[in-house]
């Protein structure tokens, strides 16, 4: 996997806010045993490039969150759509972004808490641990998209200039 400096357009998810992303990849997932595993070590992989190739740091809590919210989008995506998963990296010297496109067109909710649920604690995880989360329907299922902030700033937020 070798991503290519691209600058972003307004893709219409919600996190894109017209700010050139220093470099982009997107892979698909065929949805099987190992492809969560896959896409982790994508990301990993995509970070590293990002500092190599940049005069960027990505902290060991973006790396980790990164991991976790890719681990958690391509598992529900998995579990509940048929079908191929597409998956895009992109990062800027504010936040990485990650989408996660699937043919199921249901827009998935975060359940109200209960410590006696086991499992299905995936979207409410993102959601504590992302800057910004937007999902939209597409014409062929939706697109999930989760901002991770690069800076270890209290709270998560994503310093502007």
């Amino acid at each position: 996997m070798r991503a290519t400096p691209e600058a972003s357009q307004d893709d219409g998810d919600g996190c894109t806010e017209r700010e050139e992303h220093l470099i982009r990849v997107g892979y698909a997932l065929r949805g099987d045993d190992g492809c969560i595993a896959d896409a982790r070590r994508h990301a990993l992989a995509f970070l590293d490039q990002a500092e190599a190739d940049y005069p960027l740091s990505v902290s060991a809590r973006t790396r980790d969150l990164t991991q976790l919210v890719v681990s958690e989008l391509v598992t529900n995506a998995c579990k509940y759509a048929p079908g191929p998963v597409l998956v895009e990296l992109r990062i800027n010297t504010y936040a990485v972004d990650v989408i996660v496109w699937d043919s199921d067109p249901t827009v998935p909710a975060a359940r109200a808490t209960d410590p006696d649920r086991i499992g299905q604690h995936g979207l409410e995880i993102v959601k504590a641990v992302t800057a910004a989360l937007f999902v939209e329907q597409q014409s062929v299922g939706k697109r999930i998209t989760a901002r991770i902030a690069l800076a270890d700033t209290p709270g998560g937020n994503t310093p502007r200039p």
